[in-house]
């Protein structure tokens, strides 16, 4: 299935871009050709070495600056390393969805860091939980390895890291979330009446034509005040417009997670295990 990413800073002025834009993420180079600086955090200290060994190895222009396997040591290192991008999994040494607690904490504490948070699975669940808290993508670990090398480039440039189902789980979220004003820290609202109107038809699925019909508006009309409304909120597209209204309303009516997931198996990134030796270290290193 092809990935959606939201486009670089410099290719994304358009007021609207579909909803189904595809785009391969990098092949394996940044965009000022250096390697992208990576924290890993994992569940055990093996999947980490495993990690950090198979993404040293690939050729893609990545180094790894520091892993650990618990969620309180996450923001230490993070301050540490000065990563480019965390790969945080959504499970932890220290207990389930423990990962996933921490991302909120990263995105605050770091806002320059871009975080893929890592799952068993896709759930629909899990998903909604990763990108409401704060999460630039979701890589599943069934997914090949050499796509989470692709991922990391991707995010590292600024793009969101969705397939097509994970963008659907994202818009019916934030469809199914209590609608109310965008407001920011000192409580201002952030857009007009009528700019908050558009923002709930684009959950609702709306495109640009369908807004303009039901709100008897030109089509130039809607691209303006859509305009306007990424400018405002510092998004660029409709999937970073979701991500941005359903992290908000998450953290208004506090971000309950969809129950405990069970774990699936992991072949893919698992694969490399075959020809790793296992090692013994620290929970927390630098590399």
């Amino acid at each position: 299935m092809g990935r959606i990413v939201g486009l670089s800073a410099a290719a994304r002025r358009a007021a609207e871009l579909p909803s189904n834009v595809r785009r391969q993420a990098g092949q394996g180079i940044s965009q000022h050709g250096k390697p992208v600086r990576v924290f890993v955090a994992d569940s055990s200290a093996l999947e980490c070495q495993l990690m950090v060994r198979g993404l040293q190895e690939s050729g893609k222009l990545i180094k790894v600056v520091g892993y650990t396997t618990e969620s309180a040591e996450i923001p230490k290192q993070l301050s540490k390393g000065f990563p480019r991008v965390a790969i945080i999994s959504a499970d932890l040494e220290d207990g389930r969805s423990t990962g996933l607690q921490v991302v909120r904490h990263v995105r605050d504490s770091s806002p320059h860091v871009r975080i893929i948070v890592l799952v068993d699975s896709p759930h629909r669940a899990m998903v909604v939980e990763a990108f409401r808290v704060g999460a630039d993508g979701v890589f599943s670990r069934l997914e090949p390895f050499e796509m989470l090398c692709k991922c990391i480039h991707a995010v590292s440039d600024g793009q969101i890291w969705a397939n097509s189902d994970e963008m659907r789980f994202v818009i019916e979220a934030m469809n199914q979330s209590e609608a109310r004003s965008i407001r920011n820290a000192s409580g201002t609202r952030l857009l007009t009446k009528r700019e908050e109107e558009l923002v709930q038809l684009v959950a609702e699925g709306l495109t640009n034509r369908d807004i303009s019909h039901q709100l008897s508006l030109t089509e130039h009309t809607v691209r303006n005040y859509m305009f306007r409304i990424f400018n405002k909120l510092g998004t660029s597209n409709r999937l970073e417009l979701a991500l941005y209204v359903l992290n908000q309303r998450g953290e208004d009516r506090g971000s309950v997670f969809g129950g405990r997931l069970l774990a699936q198996p992991k072949p893919t990134l698992n694969s490399i295990r075959a020809d790793a030796k296992p090692e013994i270290s620290h929970r927390t290193t630098s590399a």
